[in-house]
C-alpha cells in the first residue's frame, strides 16, 4: 500500500532518525462521508442518548458513575499492562507491595478523572488541564520518575521492548514540532466547525495519540480526553461513555488503525472503528445499567417480607451498591448500628447468597463481597498478558 501524507509526514531530523509530523486537524482532503460512515455515526448518537436517558431512571446515578468510572479506571490500566483485578482496587487498603502499586494505578486513574470533571466547571479543556491530570496519573506509580504534569523536551518513540530511536515502529514529533501540533490541536478542540461531535473526537484522540506528548501515559490520557470531550460538549450529563473495553477487546485492531492513518492517512477506516466503539461501549453500558436497577428491585423484593428491621436491611441495600466489598465495622459506621446488629445482618444476607467471604482463609475482621453486583461490574476486566 502506498504511502500517504494525508495525516502528516515522516521527516528526517538533524539527528538522523525520522520522526512523524502531524498535519492540523481536519483532514485535507476531508472526510469522506459513506453511507456506512453516516449509518455508523446515527447509531453511536442513538445509543448515546439512550445512555444519558438511563441516568434519569437510576436510583443513584452518581453511586453507578463511581463504580463504572472504577471499571474504566481498571480497564484502561490493564491495556497498559497493569495486573489489577476490580477487588484489588476495591481492597486496595488491604493490599501491600507490588500488588498494592498496581491498585494504586487505577486509583490514580479514577482521582485522575475526577479532578479534570471538577476542573471543567471552571478551565477550559485544554493543555494546562491535560498536564494537571497526568501528574495526578502517575503520582507514586510506573512512570513517577518521567515528569509528570509536563510535556517531554526529549524525543519518545513506539516499538517493541529494548528497541533503539532508528528501530522503531513509531516515532512521534521532537518537542519543538510537539508544541506547534498540540497548539493546533488545541485550537482544533475550540474552533466552531461542521465536523460531528462524535467523529471529531475521533480525529482529536488520534492525534493526540501521534503527537504522543508526554514520556509516559500517552494511552490514558487519551482515553480520559475521550471522556472529558464528551461532558464537555454535553453530550452527556454524566461522564459515562468509557470505550476502554472495546479498545482492550478489539487491542490489535486499534493499534492498526492509528497505524494506518499516520501512514496511509485512513482516516475514515479510523473513524468507523471508533464511531462502532462508542456504540457497542454505550449500548454495554446501558444494558448494565438496566441489570443493576433490575438486582436492585430483585434484591427489595426478596427482603420485603422480612421481620426483622426493614430500615436497616433497605440502608444495607443501598450501602452494597456503593461498598461492594465491605467488612462488619463498615456497617457499623456507615448505618450507626451496633456490632451485634451488623452482625446479623451481615449473617441474613450470607443466608440469601448475596453475600459471601472474600477470602475464607482470613479468620479476623473478614470481608464479604456482594457477589451478583461485581459480577454485573466485573465484564472484560479479565486479566490477559500484555506487553507493557
Amino acid at each position: 500500500m502506498k504511502r500517504s501524507d494525508r495525516s502528516g509526514q515522516n521527516i528526517t531530523q538533524p539527528a538522523g532518525y525520522r520522526a512523524f509530523i502531524p498535519k492540523p486537524l481536519p483532514p485535507k482532503p476531508p472526510l469522506k462521508y459513506t453511507d456506512k460512515m453516516l449509518a455508523l455515526l446515527s447509531n453511536a448518537d442513538r445509543k448515546i442518548g439512550r445512555l444519558d436517558g438511563l441516568t434519569t431512571v437510576l436510583p443513584n446515578p452518581t453511586l453507578f458513575v463511581s463504580m463504572y468510572v472504577t471499571k474504566e479506571a481498571l480497564l484502561s490500566s490493564q491495556i497498559e499492562g497493569t495486573q489489577a483485578t476490580l477487588l484489588d482496587v476495591i481492597q486496595i487498603e488491604d493490599l501491600s507491595g507490588r500488588k498494592k502499586i498496581e491498585a494504586l494505578e487505577v486509583t490514580n486513574y479514577i482521582n485522575a478523572l475526577n479532578h479534570g470533571m471538577r476542573r471543567l466547571n471552571d478551565l477550559p479543556l485544554s493543555l494546562r488541564l491535560l498536564k494537571e491530570i497526568h501528574q495526578i496519573l502517575l503520582a507514586g506509580v510506573r512512570g513517577e520518575n518521567k515528569h509528570p504534569g509536563e510535556f517531554r523536551t526529549t524525543q519518545n518513540w513506539i516499538g517493541s521492548a529494548g528497541c533503539t530511536l532508528n528501530e522503531a515502529s513509531f516515532v512521534p514529533p521532537p518537542p519543538h514540532e510537539m508544541m506547534k501540533a498540540l497548539a493546533d490541536l488545541e485550537l482544533f478542540m475550540h474552533t466552531e466547525n461542521s465536523v460531528p461531535k462524535l467523529v471529531q473526537i475521533a480525529l482529536i484522540h488520534a492525534q493526540f495519540e501521534m503527537i504522543h506528548p508526554f514520556l509516559d501515559g500517552n494511552g490514558r490520557i487519551g482515553r480520559l480526553l475521550i471522556a472529558f470531550w464528551l461532558y464537555n460538549q454535553k453530550i452527556l450529563n454524566y461522564p459515562l461513555l468509557y470505550i476502554s473495553y472495546y479498545l482492550k477487546k478489539h487491542r490489535i485492531e486499534y493499534y492498526d488503525r492509528l497505524r494506518e492513518v499516520s501512514e496511509f492517512g485512513k482516516w475514515e477506516e479510523w473513524v468507523l472503528f471508533f464511531l462502532d466503539a462508542v456504540a457497542c461501549t454505550a449500548e454495554s453500558a446501558t444494558n448494565c445499567g438496566r441489570d443493576i436497577i433490575k438486582l436492585k428491585e430483585d434484591l427489595l423484593a426478596e427482603f420485603q417480607k422480612d421481620r426483622r428491621s426493614k430500615a436497616n436491611i433497605n440502608e444495607l441495600i443501598d450501602l452494597l451498591f456503593e461498598i461492594p466489598v465491605l467488612k462488619i465495622t463498615d456497617i457499623q459506621a456507615k448505618l450507626g448500628t451496633s456490632y451485634p446488629t451488623a452482625k446479623s445482618l451481615i449473617d441474613l444476607f450470607m443466608s440469601r447468597n448475596v453475600l459471601s467471604v472474600a477470602d475464607p482463609t482470613q479468620a479476623r475482621n473478614r470481608s464479604f463481597v456482594f457477589d451478583a453486583y461485581l459480577a454485573l461490574l466485573n465484564e472484560g476486566t479479565e486479566l490477559d498478558s500484555y506487553e507493557t
